[in-house]
């Protein structure tokens, strides 16, 4: 196996750092006090072929693989992993209208969405059902021009700010078959929004709950197949959960990377403190690890891109190990930064509020361990 980035894949990777540390980074700080960003940068991330990473090049997208696409949210969260992680997500409802649309509902929307003139957002998450999302309760009836929405969704980014919404919503019986996925644009009558939610991290990323109330669709805004809306859903996490992980790895680069740069400026004891051993095998610990997450992460994103049969269990590993990297890296610089680490000065301490979240989102850690755990139990009796 060759483990060395091509010169393609180099290019895409330094492309989306320098543009993170020329556009995103110097104005993170700025955005998270807002709590919001700027619609404004969309289109500038669309212009480098951002805004449809995977959506297919005969439908005017970029056509990444999997693994080039874990590069460019590697590179962005080095800057920002808040900003990084809703491109992510617009990103995942791209590439569903690309793979499940009608020519018409492509036609529709996937031009507005890779041109990143519509943000989207992903609505399958709901107050009561979090880890069991097949026992969602938003209510889909047909009527004489469509479908009528009734429920609401939680943890929505992008709620109340994004220009469109794919919203799993239940057109039939029970159970994942019962589950339809649909598009509703903003400025729907019925279409509402909650309180901005106050967060630990990913604070300059909006998020609301989405409510609706009688919200209706027309008939063709259904996304593919009737019941097949969680089918769907699930077969973007796989690509989810590693640009989540690819979020988390390049956010703790930075910080691993500042504290290098701090502890061979700070003196204590009279010599730097880069010169302690102990501290040294700490640096040694946070490199093999994080050498260690970026294999792993790359082997799970060929995988996936290979249509591995064993694709989704190395995605869930790979994001179990890589997030929790992620963490643990983040909070060991900051302890190694000492008091300092814990102002908002040095970047430090947003890096760790931030990528906290990455260990529930897309599923969390305990539901990738019971993904692998079934996995092996598979494999056994097969």
């Amino acid at each position: 196996m060759d483990f060395a980035l091509t010169d393609e894949q180099s290019t895409i990777f330094e492309m989306a750092y320098a543009f993170g540390q020329e556009r995103i980074a110097p104005f993170a700080r700025e955005w998270e006090a807002a709590g919001d960003i700027p619609k404004s940068l969309w289109p500038e991330l669309a212009e480098l072929g951002f805004g449809g990473l995977y959506v297919r090049e005969e439908n005017d997208g970029t056509g990444l693989s999997r693994l080039d696409a874990t590069l460019v949210f590697e590179a962005l969260s080095a800057a920002c992993p808040s900003v990084a992680a809703m491109l992510s997500i617009h990103n995942m409802c791209a590439a569903m209208i690309d793979k499940f649309g009608s020519d018409a509902l492509r036609e529709k929307y996937l031009p507005s969405a890779i041109s990143m003139e519509r943000v989207f957002a992903y609505c399958l998450t709901e107050p009561a059902s979090g880890s069991d999302a097949a026992a969602l309760k938003t209510r889909a009836v047909e009527t004489a021009d469509g479908f009528s929405l009734t429920g609401t969704k939680a943890f929505i980014s992008g709620g109340g700010y994004a220009d469109a919404y794919i919203v799993m919503a239940r057109s039939d019986g029970d159970g994942p078959k019962g589950i339809s996925a649909m598009i509703v644009e903003d400025g729907t009558e019925g279409l509402s929004f909650g309180a901005l939610e106050e967060k630990m991290g990913w604070r300059s990323q909006p998020t609301r709950q989405v409510q609706l109330d009688n919200c209706n669709i027309p008939a063709e805004n259904l996304l593919g197949e009737r019941g097949k809306g969680f089918t769907y859903a699930m077969a973007g996490l796989d690509g989810g959960r590693l640009n989540i992980s690819a979020c988390s790895l390049g956010a703790a680069q930075t910080a691993l990377t500042s504290t290098l740069q701090y502890m061979g400026e700070r003196k204590a004891f009279g010599k730097p403190i880069d010169q302690f051993q102990a501290l040294q095998f700490r640096l040694a610990d946070m490199e093999i690890e994080m050498q260690a997450a970026r294999i792993f992460l790359r082997q799970a994103a060929w995988k996936l891109d290979q249509g591995a049969p064993d694709a989704t269990k190395f995605c869930a590993m790979a994001k179990r190990f890589v997030t929790e990297v992620g963490s643990k890296t983040a909070n060991q610089c900051l302890q190694l930064h000492g008091g300092y680490g814990y102002l908002s000065d040095y970047g430090i301490e947003k890096i760790v509020r931030d990528l906290r979240v990455h260990e529930i989102l897309e599923g969390t850690n305990e539901i990738m361990r019971m993904i692998v755990a079934r996995a092996l139990l598979t494999e056994r009796n097969s």
